[in-house]
């Protein structure tokens, strides 16, 4: 999992990419476990991340258990970035919104997406 939840340099901040591009259900849920763990281990309103869905497989219990990742989550993010999202249906986005009471603003690519979070 390594290769799908890293932390990369872009102008001078950094970033937790979390690649859930192409991931079937069952690497997603594997993700969110390791996403909670690196999370955990971060300073509070401290991590900029990007989430790429790009042909993620999101079902039911995948966006139930992103609802809850994103939620426990919130206290370590001082900013979120989403790309990919024209495959994750929109009601399962505005829950993630809604849920995690979080703003989870969509970029068309990453570097649009990079650009913004390393933004102050």
């Amino acid at each position: 999992m390594d290769d799908r939840l890293r932390f990369v340099k872009h102008r001078d901040k950094t970033i937790l990419l979390i690649d859930f591009s192409r991931a079937t259900k069952q690497e997603i849920l594997l993700l969110l476990d390791e996403i909670r763990t690196t999370m955990a281990q971060q300073p509070r309103d401290s991590v900029l991340s990007l989430a790429d869905f790009a042909g993620a497989q999101v079902d039911k219990e995948v966006a139930t258990r992103i609802k809850e990742v994103l939620t426990l989550d919130r206290p370590y993010v001082k900013r979120s970035a989403w790309v990919g999202t024209a495959s994750l249906p929109n009601v399962f986005y505005e829950n993630f919104k809604t849920f995690s009471q979080r703003d989870l603003p969509k970029f068309d690519t990453r570097e649009e997406a990079m650009d913004w979070l390393a933004q102050e």
